[in-house]
Formats: C-alpha cells, structure tokens, sequence
C-alpha cells in the first residue's frame, strides 16, 4: 500500500536537520520501497506491506530518534486519504490560486474533540477562513500564512493534537508525486 508521511518541525531555522537523501536511506533501511521524498519540509511517499498506520509512523519515528538523536512526530496517510483532502477542499479560492500559498492544510495526528474545535472557530477573523473536516483543518490565508494567528503551534494548543501543516501547492505536488 501507498503512504505518505509528514514530518513535524525538521529542518525549521536550522533545527532538527534532517538530509532528504539520508531520510530517503532510512526509509530503505526499514523495508519500504519505492521511497521519494518532496522538499526538505519531510514529506516521504512510499510503499509498504504494513497495513497499520500507528505501526509504521511509530516506526519511522523511532528510527529517526535512534539515528538522529531527537524526536520529530510523524503522521501518516495513504495514497486515498491524501487525494480525499485534495477532494474536500471546502475552498472555491482552491481552485483559481496559482502560487498555491494561500490554502493550507493542517494535518492532525487525530481528530479533534467536538468542544476543541468549537473553541478554535472564536479565533478565526474574516477574511480567514478555517474549516474541519475530520483529522484535517483547511485554511484560508488571504493576507499569507505568516501573518496569521492560525499557525501550527497554535492550532495544536486549541485542538490539542498534534500537527503539521503544508501549503496548497505541497498538497498537490504530494497527489501528483502519489500518482494522482
């Protein structure tokens, strides 16, 4: 089966420095095949046999700690997963953008609790918008990302999960480097 792992926090301001080609040696050491990488954000996609998502992200991470001495979360969706959030996309805004910097989705180690995420949406000020759908939070940027209170951190303090978030364009180069 096809996944695609998201790592947290690697290779941010110069810490947890993490080679793409060493992450992609890892990968290989542990038995996945047909590994590619994407940017040095972390995004791995590759096959494994291994049909437990929990199995194979607390794998990856315990590689990773073993190699590199530190901790970084890794969460884990397949192949189909990965295209449905391409699907749900609630964003019109989605379709006509073409620096793709504006959309982003923020992938959550689970689904949040219905009273954390009630909390979050007294957060959000036009012209943002933020929208869950079940362990992934869409947003709406307008004015960029960085200057949004909306940022990872953030957002796992609100829903308390764990998370990651990637930009519109990352999304669609991972479904296209999936096959899509």
């Amino acid at each position: 089966m096809k996944y695609i792992s998201i790592l947290r926090g690697i290779n941010v301001s110069g810490q947890k420095k993490v080679l793409m080609a060493d992450l992609k040696k890892l990968y290989h050491s542990l038995g996945f095949e047909d590994v590619t990488t994407y940017i040095q954000s972390g995004n791995v996609i590759f096959q494994s046999s291994g049909i437990d998502k929990n199995d194979i992200k607390d794998t990856i991470e315990q590689a990773i700690t073993a190699k590199y001495g530190f901790h970084v979360p890794v969460i884990i969706r397949t192949e189909q997963e990965l295209i449905e959030v391409f699907d749900n996309c609630p964003y019109e805004e989605a379709k006509i953008e073409t620096n793709g910097t504006k959309i982003f989705v923020t992938f959550l180690q689970s689904e949040p609790s219905r009273e954390n995420q009630e909390t979050l949406q007294q957060y959000v000020k036009a012209p943002e918008k933020l929208t869950i759908h079940g362990s992934e939070v869409y947003l709406y940027c307008p004015n960029g990302y960085g200057k949004s209170k909306l940022s990872n951190t953030f957002l796992e303090n609100k829903l308390a999960v764990s998370a990651t978030t990637r930009n519109w364009k990352s999304i669609i180069k991972l479904c296209e480097l999936s096959g899509r």
